[in-house]
């Protein structure tokens, strides 16, 4: 395998951070459609998550590096982009060559970080402040009225919204991408990889927006 200091290595450990990413999701929108479902199995769900020490401790770092590290490799990558092109896109027809969200990932990638920011505020500093700063007792029913009151206001489901929009953009493009990077390029590849990363960039923020509204008119 390439180093890590080479661009093949680089896109390669992109591509494999972005797959970890693309499961999280996978997990994360069914815990949380249980509260649309059963407000009991969310708890319980939750209860397990947020107590489970392999989660915690293992796990959520885990999760926190391939977080940090996709988005600071996603904007080495795009700066190196830039600068190892021979002519500026003033002058390059690139819509001639790729889509509007393939050169514009970084874009997408800096509203779904600031996004990541107001989402950790709402959800996972507060947790944290729970258990951690102010030492309260394990209470297993909490988590459901906690997100249900996230979602009172119309303007956080809004930015709640939008951001997932952002979202599926840029995993309409990243899902295809990220496989590509660790060789799937054969053409035959192509179709199934585009299907797939259709109906995964849809189906992703279309749950989450779900949820989003689900708390909110159900106030």
């Amino acid at each position: 395998m390439a180093g890590f200091s080479s661009s093949i290595g680089r896109k390669y450990s992109m591509a494999l951070s972005a797959m970890f990413l693309l499961i999280f999701l996978i997990i994360h929108l069914t815990v949380n459609l249980l509260s649309v479902f059963s407000p009991d199995a969310f708890n319980t769900a939750s209860d397990f998550m947020g107590y489970n020490p392999a989660i915690q401790f293992l796990m959520q770092p885990v999760l926190g590096f391939a977080v940090v590290f996709h988005f600071v490799m996603g904007f080495i990558l795009e700066i190196r982009n830039r600068n190892a092109r021979p002519v500026s896109y003033a002058v390059n027809n690139g819509s001639a060559n790729s889509t509007w969200m393939s050169r514009n990932m970084i874009i997408s990638g800096l509203v779904v970080l600031a996004f990541l920011g107001l989402h950790f505020y709402d959800f996972w500093w507060p947790e944290i402040t729970f258990k951690y700063i102010e030492g309260n007792p394990v209470e297993g029913e909490r988590y459901y009225a906690e997100l249900h009151h996230r979602f009172a206001d119309l303007w956080r489901v809004a930015l709640y919204v939008i951001s997932f929009v952002l979202l599926g953009l840029h995993l309409a493009h990243g899902f295809q991408s990220s496989f590509q990077s660790i060789g799937a390029r054969h053409p035959k590849y192509t179709p199934l990889l585009k299907t797939l990363g259709t109906w995964y960039s849809i189906l992703i923020p279309a749950g989450f927006i779900l949820i989003a509204v689900y708390h909110f008119v159900t106030q």
